[in-house]
C-alpha cells in the first residue's frame, strides 16, 4: 500500500507541477521523472514501490481497453479517412528515419573528427 501511495503521490505532484507550468510538459511525465529522481537519490527505496509497480504493470492491458473501444466506435470515421491516415503515417515515419539518420551522422562526425 505504501508503494502505491508513493507512485500516486508522484503522479499527483507531477500533475500539479504541470498546471503550474501551464501544461508545457505532461504531468504524467513530470511524475515519472520525480519518481525516478526519488529512486536514484535513495529517498524512496526500490523495494517500497516494487510490489505496486509489478501490479500496475501486470494490469496495464486493462488501461488500454477504453482506447480500443473508442477505436471500434470510430471505425466509420477511420475508414472514411484511411487514405489520409496512411499517407500521414508513411510521411511521418520517413521523416523520423531521415531526421534520426542526419542526427546520427552529425554526432558520428563529431565523435570521429
Amino acid at each position: 500500500m505504501k508503494g502505491l501511495f508513493v507512485i500516486l503521490a508522484c503522479w499527483l505532484a507531477g500533475n500539479c507541477l504541470s498546471i503550474v507550468i501551464d501544461g508545457y510538459l505532461s504531468g504524467n511525465i513530470i511524475g515519472m521523472l520525480l519518481l525516478f529522481i526519488l529512486l536514484c537519490t535513495g529517498v524512496v527505496k526500490g523495494d517500497t514501490v516494487r510490489g505496486a509497480a509489478k501490479f500496475l504493470l501486470g494490469t496495464m492491458a486493462l488501461f488500454f481497453v477504453p482506447f480500443g473501444v473508442g477505436l471500434i466506435e470510430s471505425y466509420g470515421v477511420i475508414m472514411e479517412n484511411i487514405t489520409a491516415i496512411i499517407v500521414a503515417t508513411v510521411i511521418s515515419t520517413f521523416g523520423v528515419i531521415v531526421a534520426v539518420g542526419w542526427v546520427f551522422q552529425l554526432l558520428n562526425r563529431r565523435n570521429n573528427g
